[in-house]
């Protein structure tokens, strides 16, 4: 099942119960409210009927349902109640909405009013079920000489309950129906929100996510358009000597990292560029993190070249060191070809002078402890910028220009 299905049946369930839960809690309290409105209607009606003189005084009539049967009648209809009976302590009847019923004993127990005391309860009776209450009726001297009955039958009380329960029901539809579609479209807003992956696929990139940022040496940062540290992996923290990368999610870049770091990313430059974070030479990426044609955040890519700057720097060394080594083998070659050549036209004098005036020629051994450089990158330069300037007197020294005397050794031509 999809994401979208779970999400709309589960709301769709949550919003059906809390409707069905209100709507049983709403009737219930209707119900009760119904009742709770006769029973006091009908407590009044027995009341003042009991209290009524000209029913006290009829009691004493040689036909007393000759007045109390219209007076009672006159009350029913008045108060819309099913019936109003009126009986002695004998229980017989003085009034009843049956005329034929009248003279007959009530079909009920009179024992609770007629001690005094006030009845509220369902009973049956002649005209069926009803809802019903029964007060005493008292003499001038405080005894209880008969009793009121006043009830509705209870097919009416539920007539008038369903009556207004439908427009209970129509507002319970009404609201269930809005709750289904404002859930479909909770389930389409999450959806939309999440670009429509389904938990399975979330899970995936979760896992891919974490695999890639525990496992690259590249330190990765990310931080929202509000400058705030949304993602920061292992290595990103070992090279920032930032001491829990977790702890640091949700702070202001520029109150965790180094000022012209953090001022660099939170730029958001699509550029490379060097820079000095501690005692590390990083070289930065940035770039901007869109989403649908949205910038919603600046990414930057650490690579540690701390070793590499190191490492490049030994190599110039190295090189200036084989560059000198270079020159001055060209130059002892040059100062060899002279030598051979006087030799070989017998000029040992002028030989053993060349080898004097020249020297040492540039050996390497010139440049050693005692001359107070131990850094071998420095000597090689020294050494180097030496045989360069050494070998560039010696081809000046040995080039005659147009206006200087002959070599001394005859027929002999400069070696340059």
């Amino acid at each position: 099942m999809t994401l979208g299905m779970q999400l709309l049946l589960l709301q769709v369930a949550i919003v059906l119960t809390t409707v069905v839960g209100t709507g049983v809690t709403a009737t219930w309290l209707q119900e009760q409210q119904l009742r709770d409105a006769y029973q006091d209607r009908m407590i009044a009606v027995a009341q003042s009927v009991a209290g009524l003189p000209v029913i006290i005084d009829a009691f004493d009539d040689a036909d007393p349902s000759a007045t109390i049967q219209a007076v009672a009648e006159v009350v029913r209809e008045s108060s819309d109640v099913t019936y109003v009976v009126v009986a002695n302590d004998a229980g017989i009847r003085y009034s009843h909405p049956n005329p034929d019923r009248i003279g007959e004993k009530v079909s009920t127990d009179p024992a609770i009013p007629l001690s005094g005391q006030i009845y509220v309860g369902t009973q049956t009776g002649t005209l069926g079920e009803s809802w019903r209450v029964k007060v005493p009726i008292f003499d001038a001297a405080g005894g209880v000489m008969g009793q009121v009955s006043v009830g509705i039958l209870e097919s009416e009380l539920r007539a008038d309950f369903l009556d207004g329960l439908a427009v209970l029901l129509i507002a319970l539809v009404a609201a269930a129906v809005i709750g289904v579609v404002g859930s479909a479209w909770i389930g389409r807003v999450i959806r939309r929100r999440i670009y429509g992956l389904e938990p399975d696929e979330i899970r995936a990139m979760l896992e891919t996510r974490e695999a890639m940022l525990h496992g690259i040496r590249e330190g990765l940062v990310a931080v929202d358009d509000d400058g705030r540290i949304l993602l920061m992996n292992d290595a990103a923290a070992r090279l920032l000597d930032v001491p829990d990368a977790e702890a640091v999610l949700g702070e202001r870049v520029d109150e965790v990292l180094d000022a012209e770091l953090a001022r660099f990313i939170a730029s958001g430059e699509e550029r490379e560029t060097p820079v000095l974070s501690g005692e590390r030479i990083l070289l930065v990426h940035g770039d901007r993190v869109r989403v649908d044609s949205r910038d919603i955040g600046a990414i930057a890519i650490l690579r540690d070249r701390t070793e590499l700057e190191a490492m490049l720097r030994e190599l110039q060394g190295a090189q200036g060191l084989a560059e000198g080594l270079r020159a001055q083998s060209h130059e002892f070659s040059n100062k060899l070809h002279v030598v051979s050549g006087l030799l070989e036209l017998g000029h040992v004098d002028a030989a053993i002078a060349f080898i004097e005036r020249v020297g040492s020629g540039g050996a390497l051994s010139a440049v050693d402890e005692h001359d107070g450089i131990s850094d071998v990158e420095i000597a090689a330069l020294v050494l180097a910028k030496r045989s360069r300037a050494q070998n560039s007197a010696s081809s000046s020294r040995s080039t005659p220009s147009r206006t200087s005397t002959p070599h001394p050794v005859r027929g002999l031509a400069p070696t340059s």
